[in-house]
């Protein structure tokens, strides 16, 4: 991106592209906000997508705000990959779910509660963990005991 690419305003769309920016429960949402965003090097701007970089749960969106920044000309670490745990307790999380739902309920039954119950934590993880998302919850799920 060269530097006559950028803007210096803020976008019309600022208050959208700001909510979704901070969207707990949408990562693609918050990924989108932080593309078109980093078309415009304002001080809001930056100040969001530093939010973004350092706590974002989801690696791909904290990567895009590092990106963007960087291309800013802004000084930046890149964020660190490896994390314990998305969520505190998240295996409480998948407890509480697989409680609520009768005792021989189905996986995709557990999968569709979970998504009710804590968009926060299913979306996260499944921007986190991409393709080996199902695999990963469906082994928690087993795992969990009642």
């Amino acid at each position: 991106m060269n530097n006559e690419e950028l803007n210096n305003g803020l976008p019309e769309n600022y208050e959208e592209l700001k909510k979704a920016a901070g969207r707990s429960a949408d990562w693609r949402a918050r990924l989108e906000a932080v593309e078109e965003l980093g078309r415009f090097n304002h001080k809001q701007i930056i100040d969001i997508l530093n939010r973004l970089m350092i706590s974002d749960p989801v690696y791909t969106v904290q990567e895009a705000a590092y990106a963007k920044l960087k291309a800013f000309g802004e000084e930046v670490t890149v964020p660190s990959k490896n994390k314990a745990e998305l969520f505190r307790g998240v295996s409480k999380i998948v407890l509480r779910v697989k409680k609520s739902l009768p005792r021989d309920h189905s996986y995709e039954e557990f999968k569709e509660k979970l998504k009710k119950m804590r968009i926060d934590v299913y979306d996260a993880y499944e921007g986190e963990k991409g393709e080996d998302f199902d695999a990963w919850l469906q082994k928690l799920w087993a795992s969990a005991t009642k």
